[in-house]
């Protein structure tokens, strides 16, 4: 897996690098444990980390849960991996995050519902002295300080690679729907800011309506219906934050007698299986890769931050984009 890492971050005041310290000792083994809770904790095989999973549905979150289980088994029981799902509730992901720190988890890795409200979580962490790494979405706070480290993408190089795509397919002149995220997500923000960004350099490029399918095909399915009643023929363009909602809007626009990839260009994000397929079939444009196989690079980084190697504040991953050009090539490969 290629990624771009920024540059290492180096805690500065002495209360962080104390906290640093105290984290790479919480990671450090058995053999570390201070002689007040050697007596408490029953013996390990490995080390305890626990997966904070935003929610465990749809395909994306599925393959990247997977990946995570995957990777620790493959590692040969140098780790126990717990995985929580918090059912699309930031109320639930902070409660699951305490439980993961009263199961002594050595190690929490943590995929935020949305960017807010997450600061509970993070001081609960620290005060127990375990390290948080973020994976595929960013959160408040400060590497290095709230958590350790961020693993994802750049979302908002995905909208402008969206909207580059688009642009370049329908001549720079489109009746244009977006379906966005969910609400109060980095992901969602970010996605949306890069797309509109490219396409305001372009006056025939309009944004005719955007509302939330919340990153899932039946909400999707369901407003982009009432859009097609408002705006109709209006519609030449879609650009879903993700598959799943490309995939409902497609549906909804053939339940309404327009041809996606014909009368209405449509382009996503997330490069799954089933997004190559509707490519492959011409229903779908094309689909940015936000790759959900956080595993490897998820228990690299661990490992590294164990080993007390610098690890970056943010470590980006690049992403291919997927058309007519090369979509059946991928298509076993995909998740």
């Amino acid at each position: 897996m290629s990624r771009n890492e920024a540059q290492p971050h180096t805690p500065r005041s002495p209360a962080l690098r104390r906290r640093h310290v105290l984290g790479l000792g919480a990671l450090a083994g058995l053999g570390a444990l201070a002689p007040g809770l050697a007596g408490c904790r029953k013996p390990r095989s490995g080390l305890v980390v626990g997966f904070s999973q935003m929610a465990n549905i749809g395909a994306w979150r599925i393959a990247e849960t997977n990946s995570m289980r995957d990777e620790a088994q493959r590692r040969g029981g140098k780790y126990e991996l717990v995985v929580t799902d918090a059912q699309d509730s930031t109320a639930k992901q902070i409660s699951d995050v305490e439980d993961l720190i009263a199961r002594r988890a050595d190690a929490i890795f943590l995929a935020p519902r949305e960017y807010d409200g997450l600061a509970p979580a993070f001081e609960a962490a620290s005060r127990a002295r375990i390290p948080v790494l973020l994976i595929d979405r960013e959160a408040e706070g400060v590497a290095g300080q709230d958590y350790l480290a961020f693993l994802g993408s750049n979302f908002v190089e995905q909208g402008r690679r969206a909207a580059e795509w688009l642009i370049k397919k329908v001549g720079a002149s489109a009746g244009i729907v977006e379906l966005t995220g969910t609400p109060g997500s980095s992901v969602a923000k970010d996605r949306s800011q890069g797309f509109r960004e490219e396409i305001q350099k372009h006056s025939g490029m309009r944004l005719i309506g955007s509302q939330t399918g919340e990153f899932g095909r039946a909400p999707a399915l369901r407003v982009m219906e009432n859009i097609v009643q408002a705006k109709g023929r209006e519609i030449t363009a879609v650009y879903a934050h993700n598959d799943e909602m490309a995939l409902g809007a497609i549906q909804a626009l053939r339940s309404a007698g327009m041809k996606p990839g014909q009368d209405v260009t449509v382009v996503s994000i997330d490069g799954q299986r089933l997004a190559l397929e509707a490519i492959v079939r011409g229903d779908l444009g094309a689909s940015v890769e936000s790759n959900p196989r956080f595993g490897p690079l998820a228990f690299d980084t661990l490992e590294k931050f164990r080993n007390g190697e610098p690890v970056p504040a943010k470590i980006i991953l690049e992403d291919r984009l997927f058309d007519a050009s090369n979509a059946a090539q991928f298509v076993e490969q995909a998740y």
